[in-house]
């Protein structure tokens, strides 16, 4: 059984599946704990209606967790709208999955990797965090965003550029790609408007 306690981790390996039942996702984190000992597992709802998933620890017990969701019914399968492991999860990644914020990044230039699925955001963040000199600001997941996914990266120009690329690149369907930009140099309105927060509701209700 998955051992939550005040030492739980993340890492090095995570393993994540969305799915469009809850019911189906409530019966796929069931079998995932059932199946090997994680060192912990976070389930549950995300706008639309989505549930996911998530579990980590050690390689082997996270491989054989996700093998065991994948032997899940036929129904299960029909919903699965998409599914993440890294065994060697960056360490950026795990901080911006658990909500932290960097707003002192290095370089001018910044970069937004936009998904149709929470999976292949952190996919491509974490490919963007290894392959590419730059600074993780946050990911955003699904709430509030219908769905949706996205990250931000900051740094030199040419670095953040790479890191898009890595991004877009570690997609699996491309459909999945719900849009990307490189801005080499932010104006520092927008800028101000990242550190604050990137919902325009709370924006507003902040606003002198």
């Amino acid at each position: 059984m998955a051992k939550n306690t005040h030492e739980e981790r993340l890492q090095p390996a995570i393993a994540m599946l969305e799915l469009a039942s809850i019911a189906e996702g409530v019966r796929t984190g069931d079998a995932m704990v059932k199946r090997a000992p994680v060192d912990v597992i976070y389930a549950g709802t995300v706008h639309p209606g989505k549930y996911l998933v998530l579990v980590g620890g050690d390689v082997a017990s996270v491989e054989e967790a996700l093998a065991g969701a994948q032997e899940g019914t036929r129904e299960q399968a029909a919903c699965t709208l998409d599914t993440l492991y890294l065994p060697d999860a960056h360490e950026d990644v795990i901080r911006a999955v658990r909500g932290h914020r960097e707003t002192h990044g290095m370089g001018e230039s910044f970069g937004v990797f936009e998904t149709a699925t929470i999976c292949a955001a952190i996919r491509g963040a974490d490919a963007g965090c290894k392959g590419a000199d730059i600074t993780l600001r946050d990911i955003h997941l699904a709430d509030d965003l219908g769905g949706k996914a996205y990250c931000v990266f900051q740094g030199p120009v040419a670095e953040v550029e790479v890191a898009i690329e890595l991004a877009e690149a570690s997609l699996d369907r491309p459909e999945l790609l719900a849009g990307s930009v490189v801005i080499p140099q932010l104006a520092d309105e927008m800028r101000d408007n990242l550190d604050r927060a990137m919902r325009f509701g709370a924006l507003v209700r902040d606003a002198d």
